[in-house]
């Protein structure tokens, strides 16, 4: 029953991911309808799982679930928008001076590596902005504070919805140069330099995003790598 129990919990957070990841790559677009039956079928899993992964996609603020009518992929408005990079560029503020000249090998070369990353990912438009915010969650998650991993992982994630709705054409390689300047200031412990370019960098965030294209595919077609990646149906 206990080994049940644990392979439960591992495809419910194998759902969740995939899930997740069809939303920050923008497969899944704002107001795009999640039916649990659908989505069980497509991924091999009942919908109990379905539902407590939906369940935890709301709780990122990722989904929107709705009484007697589905849960849908949630659609920011253009206010909350604002708010969340508001609140955004305060967190990652105060990520960037814990950060700054006190970062180990190890952690700037994981850093670099990302950066490899998307660089060569930059023709991939989903994929490069998807990577891009990444960056920003491996930052705060050398922090070591679990409340600043916990909220930018949140504010991050919900960024990419934000993208998808308001965004406008971006320059990949102005994205990922600004990575590696940030990453240089932090290294050399140039704090307030590492500040002021995280704020311009994440002032024109809001431009650099692609708008997702209606495809006409359905969750089912969508959800097809990603239940291949994560090991489900």
């Amino acid at each position: 029953m206990a080994q049940k129990g644990r392979d439960g919990g591992g495809r419910s957070q194998a759902v969740h991911r995939a899930l997740k990841r069809a939303i920050l790559d923008q497969a899944l677009s704002p107001g795009t309808k999640l039916p649990e039956d659908s989505i069980g079928e497509r991924l091999g899993v009942s919908r109990t799982l379905v539902r407590e992964a939906l369940v935890r996609l709301s709780e990122e603020g990722l989904v929107d679930l709705r009484p007697n009518k589905g849960a849908v992929v949630a659609r920011p408005t253009l206010e909350e928008g604002r708010n969340l990079f508001l609140t955004r560029m305060a967190l990652e503020r105060l990520v960037v001076e814990t950060l700054s000249g006190r970062l180990m090998q190890e952690q700037i070369d994981a850093l670099s590596t990302h950066i490899r990353a998307e660089e060569a990912a930059k023709t991939e438009h989903a994929a490069s902005i998807r990577l891009a915010g990444e960056f920003h969650t491996l930052l705060a998650q050398m922090t070591h504070n679990a409340s600043l991993i916990r909220y930018v992982n949140e504010l991050v994630a919900r960024s990419s919805l934000i993208l998808a709705l308001y965004g406008r054409p971006h320059s990949s390689e102005c994205a990922v140069s600004e990575h590696q300047d940030l990453l240089d200031k932090l290294v050399a412990g140039k704090t307030d330099e590492a500040v002021t370019l995280m704020r311009h960098h994440l002032d024109s965030i809001t431009t650099r995003a692609l708008l997702p294209t209606d495809d006409g595919r359905s969750i089912k077609d969508v959800l097809s790598a990603y239940a291949a990646a994560e090991g489900l149906a």
